[in-house]
Formats: structure tokens, sequence, C-alpha cells
């Protein structure tokens, strides 16, 4: 029994707006945003579609004849390039507040703020000490228990938080 044929949608692309204070470099596939937070590149040479800075304010990504998966890939880019702009302007945070209840976990955070330790954690005498991403910082927020994971890159910050999770 064959499957019948998909359709192929001829032609798909989108736009993204570059705000002020940000300039975005396209060289092949490869993507560069710089900003007053600081410069952040990615590779999407794996997919296969078009891009372009049709000025130095738009940037243009399309793809010709695709399917469904090919379809997504346009969108799934330009919201990499935006968590990528926002990085760079504004940054990502997350706030995380260890919980217990009886064996109180001591969170030890190192002078330059780029590693954690875990320490007490069920009563266990072991040291528990998370791999962080270059560029991700861990701070105190000052409430008890609770720590703040800070940097420029959404992936790098979001699995250093869940690597700090992970580790307990």
């Amino acid at each position: 029994l064959a499957l019948p044929p998909t359709m192929k949608t001829i032609l798909a692309s989108r736009d993204l707006d570059i705000p002020d204070g940000v300039t975005v470099e396209v060289k092949g596939r490869r993507v560069r945003v710089k900003g007053p937070r600081g410069e952040l590149q990615r590779d999407f040479k794996h997919l296969n579609l078009q891009m372009e800075m049709v000025n130095p304010k738009k940037l243009h990504v399309e793809v010709w004849f695709a399917k469904r998966k090919q379809l997504a890939c346009v969108r799934t880019v330009c919201s990499h390039i935006t968590n990528m702009i926002t990085g760079v302007t504004v940054g990502f945070k997350y706030t995380m507040k260890s919980a217990y209840a009886h064996f109180p976990i001591n969170l030890s955070i190192a002078a330059d703020k780029k590693s954690i330790d875990v320490r007490n954690f069920l009563g266990e005498k072991r040291l528990r000490a998370p791999a962080l991403y270059d560029g991700v910082l861990v701070e105190s927020t000052g409430n008890k228990d609770e720590i703040m994971v800070y940097g420029n890159d959404i992936e790098h910050v979001s699995t250093s938080a869940a690597r700090i999770q992970q580790c307990t």
C-alpha cells in the first residue's frame, strides 16, 4: 500500500525586524548578533534555507519547495535569532529556590560567580558541583535558599539551571 505524495510549498518566508543598538551579520547560514551586553553567534548550516539581510534593520529567511518539517524550520530559526537579540540586549535570568524537608541544603557560590557547590543534600557528605557553561553566572538573591542563574545565551542559562536542579 503506497502512501499518497505530500504537497510541497513553493515558497515560505519570514522577515525579522532588528531593533536599534543591535547589529546582525549573516554569512552563509552563520548568524552573529552584537548588542550592548555582548555578542552571540550560531550556525544554521544543517538547515536547508536561505538567509539574507535586506537592510541593516531587516533579516529575511526563506525556504523553497519545502515539506512540512522544512516549513517549521523557518519559524524556529527566527525564534532562535529573536532569542539571541533578546540575550544581547536584556539577557536571561532564572531564579531557583532549594526546597528541603529535614537536611538543609547548602548552596555555596564561588567568588567569581562561575561555579556553585551543593552540599548536605539528604545529609550526604559528598560535594556536588554541576558544570556551568561559559558566560553563565550564579548569584544569591538575598532571599533564603534562593539563587539566580543569568547570562546572554538562553540555551546556556537554561541548561546550567537544569544541571543545578538535576544534580540533587
